[in-house]
Order: structure tokens, then C-alpha cells, then sequence
């Protein structure tokens, strides 16, 4: 039998009746065993007519806690108490790397092959000389990385911060930016992590279709319309579709940005593995443009480091939110990109890599069209394949014991597809792959094709 929850009782334990304020009192009160699981939460509008806020206030509190797995349910039929551990966790990115014991082929992380990275030995013996290291001077960028950046940087940006990865930079914009309730607009599919961090911080998603040339300007225009506080897109090589800007849909893009005040991020995530320059909008909007260039997949994981740019002002407001924590980057780290950065050995292998990755992805993509699959080649680490069901589709290649990434975990619109990492394909299993990829499709070999 539910039990429902007094809703004068509820009220009177709720002394903050702001978003955060009603989540937290909630899950204390669940956590500390005063609400049982399975109880049944007063309907929104009545409890906010007894907090005296609005119903959207509430209804934010609830999607909160839903987020966190402890409350379920919607509409009339009510929401639930389904858990009592109140934990926050990337939920889309942790499911990628459960694979089981049965996988032969782990083809979901579209991670760089650590054969094809630089050798760090020189980097970290010169970067272990670095100017001022353990100062605790908090420091946004050394000067020798900006030095180095700077004139290859695609946009005239005002200030500079270095960070801890490409993640670490945009998780530092979603956190800072963005409130609970506010807008995004996000392209569709885009990178799971970054679902993750805006449904952590309770932002609405307005997912932007793509289709080959990138974000679609018409549907860009419409999106402004509902007055979001971020525009959030990939500038090149997609992470889950490999499809890349160019000059032209950039400058289409700006044409419907001009009117805008909205703010725009770009997560230039692959960094210099891409094939492709980058077209930056901040090249026409430098007041309101963030861009954040990821060194991870290029020069190693273990760097940890991006650099973002962005207006004074942001960068100010970033770095007042990080000294919660580190405030800034190893100088460590950021000398051994340096270093790297002008060795000609380090930047050849680099061009190797790239020219590897490109290879593999060929021969898979070559594969699957003798079987009358066709995707297009494009770039990246990995390729996308459209299906008629994501279900079948895993089920299906999880008994040939190949792990994908399911289009779930990074789309927040429709379609349905899977994503196949090349970066790491292993050359014997190639037609095996591509025989159990084209079972998976559901559709007769011969008749597929790709728009996605």
C-alpha cells in the first residue's frame, strides 16, 4: 500500500523554497529514513501553493531528485520515493564502459590507441624545469603555453585558462553558466559527458538537428527564439558522427547568431587529430564566444590538459568558480605540452596518428560497403551507423561479443543509431565486425545507407 506523504508536514520541514533549497530538504529527509521509499510526493501545485512559490519551482526540485534516482513517476499519476542513496553521477558516460566478460571487440570509447601518442620522456624532463613551479600563485595559463597557442588560436580571444582536460573545461562552463531551469542548446547527437553535466545542473535541453555540414541554421533560428543561455556545438570532427563545420555553414551559423544574445561554446574536442580547421564563430561574435581546445586524444590522456578562451569577464567568473577546488593547472603539465608542441619529432607523429586513424576507419567502412552497408567515411575516431533499432542492434552484436556505443547515451532528440570505434580496431577481426555490424542494422544488405 503507498503511503503519501502529509503535505503540511512536508511543508513545514522545507525552510528554503528555492530549487536547491526543496531538493536538498527532500533527500535529507529520505536519506535520514523520515521518508520511506516507495512513499508518494503531495502533487506539484499543491505543495508549491503551500511553499508560496511557483509550480515550476517544485517541478525543477523534482527533476533534480530524479536525475539523482531518488524520486520517479510524473504527470497525474504522482511521483515516488524510488531510492534513498542521494548520489550525482555521469550515468550516461559510467554505463559506456560495462562491457562484461564475454566482449571480444570493445568498440564503444572512441579513445586514442596509446601506440599512436607521443612520447612524453623529453616532454616531462624539460617540463620539470618549469618557471615557478609549486608557487601557489594561481596562475590561469603559464605564459609559455599562451605564447605557443596563440598564433595558431582560430578566434581573436581576449583571455585564456588552462584546464584539466577538454571535460574538465566544459563542466567548469555548464557549472558556472548555467542554472537550474536554464536553456541550452545542444546539437544532436553530441558528446555523452556533456548531457551528463547539463542534466546534473538541471538545465533544459533543446536538442539542434545536424546533418553533414554540422548544426542546421533554420533549426538554429527557431531554437533562439525560446531566449537559451548557451549555444553548445562541436566546430569539427563530431565525437559521435564525424561530421565537420565548414566555412560555409559557419558563416550561415552567424548569420542567425547576429540577432542573438546568447552565449556560444565550442568543444573542439579532438583537437589536432581532426583533418579539418576550425571555422570559429569567434570570429564573429569574440564578445560572446567560449572555445575550448582539448590536447587529451593528440598528445595523451594523461596530460589532462585543454585551454579554453573566452571574453575577460567569463574567464574571471571560471576562475572564481575553480578556486573551489585546484584553481589552476599543473605547470608541469602545461610545459610538457609546450615542449611538445614545438618538437618536429612529437608533430610528426602526430600526422602519423592522424593518417593511421583515418586508415582503419577506411578499412572498416570499406568493409561494410562490400556488404551493401554505406556509411560515409568522414572523420574521427570512429564511424556512425544507422538502425532501425538500438535494441536488436546491441543484443545483436553483444552475441558476437562486440560492444558499441549505443545512440542513447549521447542524443537528446530522435533517431536511432549506434557508434563504432575505429581508433583501436583490431585488424583480424575486421569482416567479422563488419559481418555482425550489418546483421545488426536489421535490414537487408544492399538496401542501407546513411544520413545521419
Amino acid at each position: 500500500m503507498t503511503v503519501m506523504v502529509d503535505i503540511d508536514w512536508l511543508a513545514a520541514r522545507i525552510p528554503d523554497a528555492s530549487v536547491k533549497g526543496i531538493a536538498l530538504s527532500i533527500s535529507t529527509l529520505i536519506r535520514q529514513g523520515e521518508i520511506h521509499v516507495g512513499s508518494q510526493l503531495p502533487a506539484v501545485r499543491d505543495l508549491a501553493e503551500r511553499l508560496a512559490v511557483s509550480p515550476a519551482t517544485v517541478s525543477a526540485a523534482w527533476g533534480q531528485l530524479k536525475r539523482q534516482k531518488v524520486l520517479a513517476g510524473k504527470g497525474r499519476s504522482g511521483v515516488w520515493v524510488c531510492g534513498d542513496t542521494v548520489t550525482l553521477a555521469p550515468v550516461r558516460f559510467e554505463k559506456i564502459a560495462n562491457y562484461g566478460d564475454r566482449v571480444k571487440a570493445a568498440l564503444a570509447m572512441s579513445s586514442p590507441d596509446p601506440q599512436l601518442l607521443p612520447d612524453l620522456k623529453q616532454a616531462m624532463l624539460h617540463a620539470i624545469q618549469a618557471p615557478h613551479l609549486n608557487s601557489y600563485e594561481r596562475e590561469l595559463i603559464t605564459p609559455t603555453l599562451l605564447a605557443a597557442i596563440k598564433p595558431h588560436w582560430p578566434l581573436p580571444a581576449e583571455a585564456f585558462l588552462a584546464t584539466d582536460g577538454g571535460f574538465d573545461a566544459m563542466n567548469l562552463i555548464v557549472q558556472t553558466l548555467v542554472s537550474p531551469g536554464e536553456k541550452v542548446i545542444l546539437e544532436d547527437p553530441t558528446a555523452t559527458r556533456l548531457l551528463d553535466m547539463l542534466d546534473n545542473v538541471g538545465a533544459e535541453v533543446l536538442p539542434l538537428p545536424c546533418d553533414e555540414d554540422g548544426p542546421r541554421p533554420d533549426a538554429l533560428a527557431k531554437l533562439l527564439a525560446r531566449a537559451p543561455t548557451l549555444f553548445i556545438y562541436q566546430p569539427r570532427t563530431h565525437s559521435a558522427t564525424g561530421h565537420t563545420v565548414n566555412e560555409a555553414r559557419s558563416q550561415a551559423l552567424a548569420e542567425v547568431l547576429r540577432h542573438s544574445a546568447t552565449l556560444i561554446v565550442e568543444d573542439d574536442g579532438i583537437g589536432e587529430l581532426s583533418a579539418w580547421p576550425v571555422h570559429s564563430l569567434g570570429q564573429h561574435f569574440p564578445d560572446r564566444t567560449l572555445y575550448v581546445r582539448s590536447f587529451s586524444k593528440a598528445y595523451g590522456p594523461d596530460l589532462r590538459l585543454a585551454v579554453l578562451s573566452a571574453p575577460l569577464s567569463l574567464v574571471k567568473r571560471l576562475q572564481s568558480y575553480r578556486n573551489f577546488g585546484a584553481s589552476w593547472t599543473s605547470r608541469i603539465l602545461q610545459e610538457a605540452v609546450v615542449w611538445m608542441l614545438q618538437d618536429q619529432q612529437t608533430q610528426r607523429s602526430i600526422t602519423v596518428a592522424r593518417t593511421t586513424y583515418a586508415a582503419r576507419r577506411q578499412v572498416l567502412v570499406t568493409a561494410l560497403a562490400r556488404r551493401g552497408l554505406k556509411v560515409p567515411a568522414r572523420d574521427g575516431l570512429s564511424i556512425c551507423i544507422p538502425v532501425e533499432s538500438e535494441q536488436f542492434a546491441m543484443i545483436t552484436l553483444a552475441a558476437h561479443g562486440i560492444a558499441v556505443l549505443p545512440g542513447e547515451r549521447c542524443r537528446s532528440g530522435g533517431g536511432q543509431f549506434i557508434r563504432v570505434s575505429t581508433s583501436m580496431l583490431p585488424e583480424d577481426q575486421v569482416d567479422s565486425i563488419a559481418d555482425a555490424l550489418v546483421m545488426a542494422c536489421g535490414i537487408e544488405p544492399g538496401l542501407l545507407s546513411s544520413d545521419v
